[in-house]
Parts: structure tokens; C-alpha cells; sequence
């Protein structure tokens, strides 16, 4: 994924200073012909002109819907991640005595990192919080892998399941992070908003006396892709995914 994308702040700089530029070498275009637009060249540009925005709008809506179908993926999982904490950290209580409370601190400590994994935006911070959780899953599965073959069966098999739901839990998480918008969607979003906004400066007329005109379609577009990049920036933008549940299951768990 592009670095770019990762800051929706970078993003609409960049889309407005772009954007702008487009519609100013599009003026620049149209004051090199010799001769003026015509009405009917201008109508056929116009009827361009108007198709373009509108394979805009509906390229911003699709990407924008696949933000938001992104976003919630990343909240369902945060929810799975805790209940399935929670769950295995009642089910260790049918291991043996001495296993049930070291099992139990490992549970406790691994959903520590998890909750740091979600606040964290520090790049060597989340490196360190990674090796940290796949030291504790190997931990957490050899806690209760040991224990599970001196139990029963159908004891041993739901307390097996529940930890495998704990490792698989995080994974998903992980491959939900990594699922953002295409670098080609992007691509696409801004080789049509340039068109649009290169239209707009060659059919306008007497920009000069209302140069402001210019700055509204690169402004609202801008804000657009912004949003987008803040809704499918798991760490760089304002709208983040809070581990409301995980916080909660930590503030909850019986110490015994």
C-alpha cells in the first residue's frame, strides 16, 4: 500500500494542489487556441464534460463504500478477538489447579497487546507489540496443549477450540488491517479528477473575473479522497477502530 494513503492530511494537500493545476493548464490550453469556443464545441465539450463528473462521483462512491465495508470489517473482528478471549479465559478454568492461573496471565497479558496493537501508530512500537504477540501465542498454546492430554476428550477438545478461536482471531484481525483500497483505485480516482477539473478549465469562461470558481470542484474533491483515505487508513487517519470490547474484557476479567 502507498505510504501516501496512510495520511489523509497528505492527501488532500496533494489532491488540491493537483486538482487545481489541472483546471489552470486547461485555461492555459483553451487561451493558446486562436480561436474561441464555439456554442456548439462548447456543448459538445459540455456534454464530455458531464459525463466525466459523473463516472467521477460514482468512482468516489464505490471506493468510499469499499472504506466503510473495511471499517466495519476491522470493528467486527475487534469484537470476535474479545469474545473469544473471554471465552477461553473462562474454558482454562477446567484445566488442571496449577495450569488454570498461569494460563490465565498469559490470556491476561496477550490481551494487553492486542489492546495496544489497536492505539498504537508508532511503526517500531508495532513491531515489537507483534513479536511480543506471536511469543505469547506459541505460549498460550503450549499452556494448554500439555495439560489437554491428561483430560477428556470432550474437556480437552473444547478447551484446544476455544485457544485455536484466540490465535485464529488475531489473524483474521491482521488480514483485515492489511485489506484497504486498491493502489489502482486510486489511481483511477485521480487520473478522472484530473480530466474533470483540465474540462472545466478549457470550457470556462472569463475565469479570470471569478477565479474562486476554480477552487470548488478541486476543494470538494479533495475532501472526498481525503475521507476515503481516513475511513481506509487503519492507523493514519482520525477515524480509527477504538478496542472498546478488548478495553472492556480487560476492566471485567475475574483476577481468579
Amino acid at each position: 500500500m502507498n505510504p501516501l494513503t496512510n495520511s489523509p492530511l497528505s492527501v488532500f494537500v496533494l489532491s488540491v494542489v493537483v486538482l487545481w493545476l489541472s483546471a489552470r493548464i486547461g485555461v492555459y490550453f483553451r487561451k493558446r487556441r486562436r480561436q474561441p469556443l464555439e456554442d456548439t464545441d462548447r456543448q459538445d465539450y459540455g456534454i464530455i464534460e458531464g459525463a466525466t463528473l459523473t463516472l467521477l462521483g460514482l468512482i468516489i462512491g464505490f471506493s468510499f463504500s469499499m472504506a466503510i465495508s473495511r471499517y466495519d470489517q476491522r470493528k467486527n473482528y475487534e469484537e470476535a478477538e474479545a469474545n473469544a478471549i473471554g471465552t477461553e479465559y473462562l474454558r482454562v478454568d477446567m484445566l488442571p489447579a496449577p495450569d488454570v492461573a498461569k494460563t490465565r496471565a498469559l490470556l491476561r497479558e496477550y490481551l494487553g497487546q492486542r489492546i495496544l496493537f489497536y492505539n498504537t501508530r508508532d511503526a517500531g512500537q508495532l513491531r515489537q507489540i507483534n513479536a511480543t504477540t506471536s511469543q505469547l501465542q506459541t505460549n498460550l498454546w503450549l499452556a494448554v496443549r500439555g495439560p489437554a492430554a491428561g483430560m477428556t476428550v470432550p474437556v480437552a477438545s473444547l478447551t484446544l477450540s476455544g485457544m485455536n478461536d484466540v490465535l485464529n482471531s488475531q489473524g483474521y484481525t491482521q488480514a483485515a488491517w492489511w485489506n484497504r483500497i486498491p493502489t489502482a483505485a486510486w489511481v483511477l480516482m485521480a487520473a478522472i479528477g484530473i480530466c474533470c477539473n483540465l474540462l472545466i478549465g478549457y470550457t470556462s469562461r472569463r475565469i479570470e473575473a471569478k477565479p474562486f470558481l476554480f477552487v470548488v470542484i478541486p476543494l470538494v474533491v479533495a475532501i472526498s479522497f481525503s475521507l476515503i483515505a481516513d475511513i481506509d487508513s487503519p492507523r493514519g487517519g482520525v477515524i480509527r477502530v477504538a478496542p472498546q470490547n478488548l478495553v472492556s474484557l480487560a476492566q471485567n476479567l475475574p483476577t481468579s
